[in-house]
This record gives structure tokens, sequence and C-alpha cells, in this order.
């Protein structure tokens, strides 16, 4: 049985009306060898789902997955248990590098990106931003909105590549239309200053509106945002501030984070 048929196989048994009644089928699965099965019980346990939540039997199962199947997904999630010291397994960023490294060269997108963020931070190795970038688009290129911010900062900033605005404007635009608040809010600091782009108060209102819109309630990030929109209305005649609204209303559609 080839990766896709497992794959299905496990979803079948995993697609019932309810999680405890998948739990059966799945170990049925899962002992017979099936990664998918190892992985979707590895989810179960992690958030009591269907089951009582265990860690050891989640981290059993993820590591079951791995080596059954080699499955990105698990090795992903053994990554964030060692980045964070969870399930009993002690805080290591070289391990959680090494599960994020076996993921990232799969492709898998979240594990790219992780494996930036210990780069950019210097976790677990000597800080490189150049590698940082390098795994930062990867992740980027692929549609991931944590990626494309943290790309958009280090163009804006000029780590581990030339300080490129426009570029940083890109990437920052590609996040922000996913509903990603804090790309919101860089993006409407540009169009404010004209940083990387032709200064637009209406552009810059637009994109502080939604990063408050985008915010948790009387967060520091929405009160910030909130700051960024007022300052740029003064600014701005009635009429400005009239189509900035609106547009931000059929913004709002598009890109608030769902």
């Amino acid at each position: 049985m080839n990766r896709q048929e497992e794959k299905e196989e496990a979803d079948g048994a995993f697609s019932t009306e309810s999680y405890e009644a998948a739990v059966e089928p799945l170990k049925a699965l899962a002992l017979q060898g099936n990664a998918y099965a190892q992985l979707y019980l590895g989810h179960m346990f992690s958030q009591g789902k269907g089951v009582e939540q265990d860690n050891k039997e989640a981290l059993t199962w993820y590591m079951m997955a791995d080596t059954q199947g080699g499955l990105a997904d698990a090795q992903y999630r053994l990554g964030v248990i060692c980045e964070v010291g969870e399930m009993g397994v002690s805080q290591n960023f070289q391990v959680a590098a090494k599960w994020y490294r076996h993921a990232a060269e799969q492709g898998f997108a979240l594990a790219q990106f992780k494996l930036g963020d210990l780069h950019d931070f210097g976790r677990g190795f000597p800080q490189d931003y150049e590698e940082a970038v390098r795994w930062y688009r990867l992740a980027a290129e692929q549609g991931l909105a944590l990626a494309q911010f943290n790309l958009g900062c280090m163009y804006e900033e000029g780590k581990g590549v030339s300080q490129n605005l426009q570029e940083a404007v890109k990437w920052h635009r590609l996040a922000a239309e996913q509903g990603h608040a804090s790309a919101q809010f860089m993006l409407g600091v540009k169009y404010r200053f004209g940083a990387g782009v032709l200064q637009d108060y209406v552009q810059a209102h637009i994109w502080a509106n939604l990063a408050a819109a985008n915010q948790n309630a009387n967060s520091e990030g929405q009160n910030t945002a909130i700051e960024l929109r007022d300052a740029v209305a003064c600014e701005m005649t009635p009429d400005q501030i009239a189509e900035a609204q609106k547009l931000a209303r059929e913004y709002s559609a598009q890109y608030l984070d769902e």
C-alpha cells in the first residue's frame, strides 16, 4: 500500500460522526503500521479529542508516525514539542531543529518557517540571518503568512539580504492580504511615510483600520494600530476619511483573519 492509499484509509476511519467513534478504527490501522492513523492518534491524545488527554501517548504515536512513514506533520509536531519543552520532553533547540529540518526538507511550510525562526534568533545554533532568510523564503513562497511577514521584516531591516523596502512591501502585502494583523499595520506605516511605496494616506488609514479590527480587543497591538489610524486621519480631508472607511469595509470582507 502506497502513502496515498494509507492516507485515504486513515481518513476513512477518521471521518466518522465523532472522535470517540474514530478511536478504535484508527488504533486498528495504527497497529498495522498505518502512519497516518498514528499521526491522527497523536493529535487526538495531544488535544484530548475522543480520548483522555495523554501527552505520553501523543508522543508515542507521533514517534511511530515518524518511524513508520517519516511523515512531515509528525516531525513538525515533534519539533514543536522539543522547542517548547512539553509532554515530558526537556526543551532542546538542537533537537527541535533536527525535527524541523526533516519536515522542512519534505517541503512542510510551517517547519521551514520554524527553522528560519531558530536561525533568525540564534536558538540551537549561532544566529544566521542568511539561513533564516533562506527558510523563510521557502515557506513564504508556499503562501505561509507568518513567513511572508518575517521575510518582509528581513528586507526592511537588511538582515541576511540587502535592505529593500519595495521587497518588504511586497511580502508584507501578501501577508496582510491573508489577514496577518502585524503585516497590515506595517503596510499602513509604509503608506503613511511613503516607505517603499508612494505616500498614500487613504491606503495608510485602510490598513491601520484593518489591523486594529484584526487584533485582540484592547491589546497593545490594537491600541497601536488605532493610534496610527488616528494620526493619519489628522492629515486627511473629510472626503478622504470617508473614502478610506468605505474601502476598509470592502477590504474587510477579504483581508480579516477568519
